[in-house]
């Protein structure tokens, strides 16, 4: 059975992991928020009415703990901001228990505490830290926080050259605390993102924001889903589901000029980067883009065609439940004769768990690394 009851220095919670999925065994928070919190809770004492800022907190966690200061949260996650006001609630704490931004939206004004749970990339951690040096002040502690094996030394890197010397906490369950100390002599540094290369073989320019997969170039998954894009008049609803910066779904527009194209994703950097790609390539052409969990926001037998590479992670978990997630919901949402184009690696096994959903599973092309499937309803 799941554990969802949190006992903290600023006591205790209810917190489940949104959305949330049947024989879940991973817990909404790990150590590195436990530890976080705990070493908090003397520091707040010494600051009158502290203006706290949060930034990557996966389910809620840390707002949930810390509502009492009425704390803003920045996310690239809509899963993440919505599994926040989910907590809130569930706690039956006030839904002004937190203020949510998007990882492209900025509070105004400075803060005492500035809490960042380590992510995965450091592009997105440079990318966040540029973006705060209007929050820090001589005074504000800002701490990162994480489980080791997601502390390299590239964070540490990043965090003493864009904020300024750092300090380690000690080592416990595996979490460890980042202490960084605004330096007023730091040199500011121009934001080098979104990054921009152009897709080869083409002359379509891609931008890409810090928290895209693979934001310098295209990786060969794609690439090697474009190559067996499908091609017919029929699709007229399609959506590129999980569509990071769009591509996928901007090559399918180029060659199915008929098409209106859906770009959905649950990172608000991967859908503000498929607009502006989209956008630049077709500017006279329409398009939707959605920041959303998967397809939860279509009508069913509204879809045409949905093309698909899912992620088989959520922040630091390894698993298949997104993917299983897609596949179900674009089920429901595609018309009688629709289909639904996934490309994954050879070892996840999606032709099985197509099968749950769909009457007819076909190979279209395979590599040493990569399959390709159609599910057709």
């Amino acid at each position: 059975m799941t554990e969802t009851n949190m006992q903290v220095a600023q006591g205790q919670f209810n917190m489940q992991r949104f959305p949330i999925e049947k024989n879940q065994k991973l817990r909404a928070w790990d150590a590195a928020d436990e530890y976080l919190l705990n070493d908090l809770a003397a520091k707040l004492k010494r600051v009158e009415n502290p203006r706290i800022l949060i930034i990557n907190d996966n389910f809620g966690t840390l707002a949930v703990a810390l509502h009492a200061f009425s704390p803003y949260c920045i996310s690239d996650s809509f899963i993440s901001l919505t599994s926040t006001a989910e907590n809130l609630a569930q706690n039956k704490l006030p839904e002004n228990g937190a203020q949510l931004l998007t990882s492209l939206q900025q509070p105004d004004g400075e803060f005492d505490f500035i809490l960042i749970k380590a992510p995965k990339t450091v592009a997105y951690l440079e990318d966040t830290l540029i973006r705060l040096q209007a929050r820090l002040k001589p005074d504000t502690q800002l701490i990162v926080a994480g489980m080791v094996k997601n502390l390299p030394a590239s964070v540490w890197r990043t965090v003493e050259l864009l904020v300024g010397p750092t300090a380690p906490s000690r080592a416990v369950k595996k979490a460890r605390l980042i202490y960084a100390q605004p330096d007023s002599q730091r040199n500011i540094l121009a934001n080098p993102y979104p990054v921009t290369y152009q897709l080869e073989n083409t002359d379509y320019q891609i931008s890409n924001h810090a928290n895209v997969f693979s934001h310098k170039s295209l990786d060969i998954g794609t690439r090697f889903f474009l190559q067996h894009l499908p091609q017919d008049n029929k699709y007229r609803q399609v959506v590129d589901l999980g569509c990071g910066n769009g591509v996928v779904g901007l090559i399918f527009a180029a060659n199915n000029s008929g098409a209106q194209l859906h770009f959905i994703d649950e990172s608000y950097m991967a859908v503000a980067s498929a607009q502006l790609n989209f956008e630049r390539a077709f500017p006279a052409r329409k398009a939707s883009y959605t920041a959303s969990d998967a397809l939860r926001d279509l009508s069913p037998d509204s879809v045409d065609l949905v093309l698909c590479n899912p992620p088989f992670h959520q922040q630091t978990s390894i698993g298949c439940h997104i993917a299983m997630r897609m596949f179900q919901q674009a089920k429901n949402v595609l018309r009688s004769e629709g289909e639904l184009w996934v490309i994954g690696n050879r070892h996840l096994g999606y032709q099985t768990s197509l099968k749950k959903y769909f009457p007819t599973v076909e190979l279209v092309a395979s590599n040493v690394k990569f399959i390709i499937l159609k599910a057709s309803c």
